[in-house]
């Protein structure tokens, strides 16, 4: 061939190929918007259609920008059904990740078509229908998560055809039937807690640990309890002569046990005459007025408790003073609240908190105060601020009582239980445990709260720590501040501020009451502890005198970061980016200075604003860079002994 040939040959598979790169990104242009104009969504995801698509917000390109590897909407707002010939025709992706939506309905059988898919994260969505047998052909999945989702049915056998799996996350669905033999050497992490499955766990299966099948109560063998489907045989028959007649002695000891009962039932008899007679005579007697004597507990139902842990209730002043409710959507008065049987769920700084179950079956949390110092008229307007406090994120005070000698307050009941609890109950090998996921969604939901607080309430908490972090199970609000405002009924810090070690800004020591930076400070040490796993406290520490900053500090001066952070988070690779982020928001949080604080506003958008750099395999990129706001370093991934879990 001539030069002049090769040239035109050259310059036409140039062309050829810019008019394939062209078509092709039309194509996924077209999709994408029409994924996006058909489903409610935040509005930082509303495309620009005139801008390029590889710099659209969630959407990652080749190096070439010839076509889409990787869409990324956590968290996106997204909810209802995906649209068919939208995200299935993106036939370059790598990476999928749609969790923290509120997506439904089954997926689209053109995902059938995303033959270059590696990672998938459909979690914590509510998505239905049988195990999506569309993904079974995306041979190349390394990583899927279904976890948190309405999927139901078998879970297929063909999911050994995904030979390059790694991780499949299914727990927390209704997944049914008998799990199959799940055979990949690829497979690493693999969890079904919290279905409806049965039978025996496969031997293929049984390396995981029991935390990986929990939650299925049909289901046993290796590393669950063994199973045991025996049924003990019936006794056989005697078989022989029939028995004989009964022998003297046989008959002389029937008859003297006859004799006995019925001597007892004529007791019985005249003990119930008795006591009839007495009643009929109290009855004419005038009786005196019951007063309420407070919260049955469950040893005492029935009776008056009055133990100084129980709540006695409103006492002579019942006439006078009453259950103030702001918005009575429960229907009961003082007197029900008083009869209620009552468990004692905590001892905190400002007073005891109780599960009230009311007769009709309706459950609140009551708090008994102690130590309130301010009058009623003080009382009542505080407790009027703080019933107009109506957030998402924070527990509403749904009613209040005061008398001279008990104040009541009450909340409603969340089952799930407070942050440390989840945070440092049970920390052993059967624990499961908090991920960087929800440990950043928690705590997102209690800064919004407490900006709330600070911003439309003009209330200081006062209190913040992990016990007043209260949990939904809920994919929208993870948490709920509560215990809010109540530092003003104790006259200074003689009562909240003062017991609450740990949490407690350095100024305090000195001044007189909490304040908007001082809930900041706080809120500082609370990220500290969910970054680290350590209760801030002493005991936790290791070290007398030092508390949870000043002992970050030290370990990120002296150390590598990594060394600072929750040896349960270890096992996650790829976040180190977000924890450090995390980290440099919690020390300027802790900033001993308080006007060097930022606002609780500011913390909300610097951690919704975090940065996630990621790789073009969909991989977090570790951040060792001290120009961005820390002196604080990670170290080598390499180093982590940790299972190639890909975050999403």
């Amino acid at each position: 061939m001539s030069p002049f040939t090769i040239f035109l040959t050259t310059i036409l598979l140039i062309l050829l190929h810019h008019h394939r790169v062209t078509s092709d990104l039309t194509q996924e242009t077209q999709a994408l918007q029409t994924f996006i104009n058909n489903l409610p969504h935040d509005s930082r995801y509303s495309w620009n259609p005139s801008q390029p698509i590889c710099t659209w917000r969630g959407v990652t390109c080749d190096p070439t920008n010839s076509s889409v590897v990787q869409l990324r909407l956590p968290g996106a707002k997204l909810a209802g059904k995906i649209p068919n010939n939208t995200i299935g025709t993106l036939t370059h992706l790598r990476t999928l990740s749609l969790r923290s939506n509120a997506l439904t309905g089954t997926i689209p059988p053109d995902f059938s078509n995303l033959v270059n898919l590696k990672n998938l994260f459909l979690q914590h969505n509510n998505f239905s229908g049988e195990f999506p047998a569309t993904l079974l052909k995306t041979v190349g999945l390394i990583h899927l998560d279904l976890s948190v989702n309405n999927f139901s049915g078998e879970i297929p056998v063909k999911v050994n055809d995904l030979k390059n799996l790694t991780n499949l996350l299914l727990q927390n669905n209704k997944f049914s039937g008998e799990l199959p033999s799940i055979d990949l050497e690829s497979l690493v992490n693999f969890n079904v807690a919290n279905n409806n499955l049965n039978g025996t766990v496969p031997m293929t299966l049984s390396k995981f640990p029991v935390t990986s099948f929990s939650g299925n109560i049909n289901l046993c063998g290796n590393p669950l309890p063994s199973c045991n489907n025996t049924v003990a045989p019936s006794p056989a028959p005697v078989v022989g002569k029939k028995s004989s007649k009964l022998s003297p002695a046989a008959i002389t000891a029937i008859a003297v046990g006859s004799a006995l009962i019925l001597a007892i039932i004529l007791l019985i008899v005249l003990l119930c005459c008795r006591n009839k007679t007495k009643t009929g005579q109290q009855s004419k007697q005038v009786s005196k007025p019951v007063q309420p004597g407070g919260y049955r507990t469950g040893a005492d139902v029935g009776t008056t408790s009055s133990s100084k842990d129980d709540v006695t209730g409103a006492s002579a002043e019942s006439g006078r003073n009453k259950l103030v409710f702001f918005e009575n959507i429960y229907g009961f008065d003082l007197e029900d609240l008083l009869r209620a049987s009552a468990e004692v769920l905590g001892k905190g700084s400002v007073g005891t908190s109780y599960k009230a179950v009311l007769e009709e079956g309706t459950t609140v949390v009551v708090k008994r105060l102690k130590d309130v110092t301010v009058t009623k008229k003080e009382f009542e307007v505080q407790m009027e601020v703080l019933g107009k406090v109506k957030n998402e994120n924070v527990v509403e005070l749904r009613a209040y009582y005061y008398s001279k000698d008990e104040k009541l307050l009450v909340y409603d009941y969340l089952p799930a239980g407070s942050l440390s609890a989840l945070l440092h109950g049970s920390r052993g090998s059967g624990r499961t445990p908090l991920d960087w996921e929800h440990r950043m969604r928690i705590a997102l939901c209690a800064a919004k709260g407490i900006a709330y607080l600070h911003v439309a309430g003009k209330v200081v908490h006062g209190n913040i720590k992990a016990s007043n972090i209260l949990l939904k199970q809920d994919t929208n609000r993870d948490a709920l501040v509560s215990d809010f405002g109540l530092n003003t009924l104790f006259g200074g810090l003689t009562s909240p501020n003062n017991r609450v070690t740990g949490y407690r800004a350095p100024e305090l020591l000195e001044a007189r009451k909490a304040t908007f930076k001082s809930d900041v400070y706080s809120f500082g040490v609370l990220l500290l502890e969910l970054l680290t796993g350590k209760a801030p406290n002493q005991a936790s520490l290791g070290e007398e005198g030092i508390d949870l900053p000043r002992w970050v500090q030290s370990v990120v001066r002296e150390e590598w970061t990594a060394e600072v952070f929750d040896v349960e988070l270890m096992r996650y690779q790829n976040i180190e980016e977000e924890m450090v982020q995390l980290l440099q928001i919690a020390m300027a949080c802790v900033s001993t200075v308080p006007d060097q604080r930022p606002a609780m506003q500011e913390v909300v958008r610097m951690m919704e604003d975090m940065n996630r750099a990621e790789t073009d395999d969909g991989l977090r990129q570790s951040s060792d860079d001290p120009s961005k706001g820390s002196d604080v370093h990670t170290p080598p991934t390499e180093t982590r002994n940790s299972p190639a879990t890909v975050t999403p």
